[in-house]
């Protein structure tokens, strides 16, 4: 009989009898990837090329029973488990090496309700396939900005995106999950069942659990006005002091986030300007045309874009917008921070690091987080940053793999230049392995409940391929 050698919970190897491995993969309807396994090469491929990994195998799960098998398979014979949605996560978290990868892409059901204007997703859909969906009723479900991120990693993270100064968080939106524990149970979690985990999902990351399905609350969203307007980055300290004023006062149907990047080489923008340092503006404007025409006219007239593509379109066409620019298998390297306010210095770091970009895709991205999601109150949910007017991303991104050291280095730097003017912590999906340190510094006064928390639903800590919060002891 033969043996697989697989990778423990705790970091050493143990041997499996072929036997205990076809007993698992005779228990699950979906498919088990193993080495050997002529899929295994794609199917082992994350979103980030930059990431590696071998697991030992890979559950495609296509219904909670496979979730529930795969979970206890791993719990009663202490293998290392990840944990995979849609497949975005920029740290690699949805694989692991030698491991055991539960895979839930195959879980994309969504049901809509316009009634009650809820979206019911399950664990492996993406944001693409929420919005396709929600969009058919006239609705949109708050989320993040490219259609092609999991929306199950994007929740539990906190998630935010264009609809956010609207109508809050994804997590503030969330009304229930389906949760498979680490010792095989599925509970449901809201404010009236277990909401102490229902509190820790929401921003806690997968540190609790699988989560096989979440129930949303949608907003009546079809039609905005949207699209980037582009300035010279000779304008850049102008342009950045300004929208710093200018957005947080702004009415909560314009959302506008701030970009440092390169005009890309694509049909959408003037060849002349193809390759441009620039800084940007990426609007998304919820309310009447007229109402839009007239808040954008007010940015027109007291500054003039370079260039702008900005137009009324469809929400989903929107969410769809950088999909085809950031294709998966890029090698992608990134540093977050959230930030309460942009001081003089913080720009002047700014300017000096995105005024040298290493390559066409590298950018930086400040996400407003101010509106509905700010008077949420801070220990409301485990998402700590109530505080902060905007999540900060310093991105990395090149096709090449001969240039992972040159992107990595450059936003390393840049991130160590403007940190001492960030808010300390972090959106969690927006960091790599950073240690524990960082970890608590995203959750603050929240990480004492979350660990107890994770004592209580996953003592054995069983997910801690993740931002990981240790079980209170």
């Amino acid at each position: 009989m033969g043996k697989v050698r697989i990778k423990t919970t705790w970091d050493y190897e143990i041997s499996l009898d072929d036997r205990a491995v076809d007993q698992f993969k005779a228990s699950l309807c979906g498919k088990v990837i193993l080495a050997n396994d002529p899929a295994y090469e794609s199917a082992r491929r994350v979103y980030n090329g930059m990431i590696d990994k071998h697991p030992c195998m890979i559950a495609r799960c296509v219904d909670v029973a496979d979730v529930l098998c795969t979970v206890n398979f791993a719990r009663e014979n202490g293998l290392l488990l990840a944990v995979r949605g849609g497949g975005h996560n920029g740290a690699g978290l949805g694989t692991c090496e030698n491991g055991v990868v539960l895979d839930l892409s195959p879980m994309n059901g969504i049901r809509v309700d316009p009634d009650s204007r809820t979206v019911r997703a399950e664990g492996g859909c993406t944001q693409g396939e929420v919005d396709h969906a929600a969009s058919a009723f006239g609705l949109a479900v708050p989320a993040g900005v490219v259609s092609t991120t999991g929306i199950g990693g994007l929740t539990l993270g906190g998630g935010h995106g264009y609809l956010t100064r609207k109508y809050g968080l994804t997590v503030d939106n969330l009304q229930e999950a389906d949760v498979v524990l680490a010792d095989g149970r599925l509970v449901v979690a809201s404010a009236e069942k277990n909401d102490d985990l229902f509190w820790a999902i929401r921003g806690g990351g997968g540190n609790f659990g699988v989560v096989t399905s979440f129930l949303y609350q949608a907003h009546p969203v079809s039609m905005v006005t949207a699209g980037p307007m582009f300035w010279d980055m000779r304008q850049a300290a102008e342009i950045m002091c300004w929208y710093r004023e200018f957005l947080p006062a702004a009415p909560e149907d314009l959302y506008g986030f701030f970009a440092f990047m390169n005009i890309l080489p694509v049909p959408l923008f003037p060849t002349h300007l193809h390759g441009r340092p620039v800084c940007a503006v990426v609007w998304c404007h919820l309310g009447s045309a007229e109402q839009a025409t007239k808040d954008l006219n007010e940015v027109r007239r007291s500054h003039p874009p370079l260039f702008e593509h900005v137009g009324c379109m469809p929400f989903a066409a929107l969410q769809q917008m950088f999909d085809p620019l950031l294709p998966p298998g890029l090698q992608w390297y990134w540093k977050g921070d959230f930030v309460k306010e942009l001081s003089d210095e913080a720009i002047d770091q700014h300017i000096e690091y995105a005024s040298h970009l290493p390559n066409l895709l590298s950018a930086m991205h400040l996400y407003p987080i101010d509106g509905q999601a700010n008077r949420v109150a801070q220990d409301a949910t485990a998402f700590s940053y109530r505080d902060a007017k905007w999540s900060m991303v310093i991105t990395g991104i090149d096709p090449d793999p001969v240039n992972r050291e040159k992107i990595t280095k450059w936003a390393r730097e840049y991130w160590d230049a403007v940190h001492p003017y960030c808010a300390g912590g972090a959106y969690v999906n927006f960091m790599m392995e950073e240690g524990a340190d960082r970890v608590q510094a995203t959750y603050r006064g929240n990480y004492d409940r979350l660990a107890g928390v994770k004592a209580r639903y996953d003592p054995g800590n069983l997910f801690r391929v993740n931002q990981n919060i240790t079980p209170q002891h």
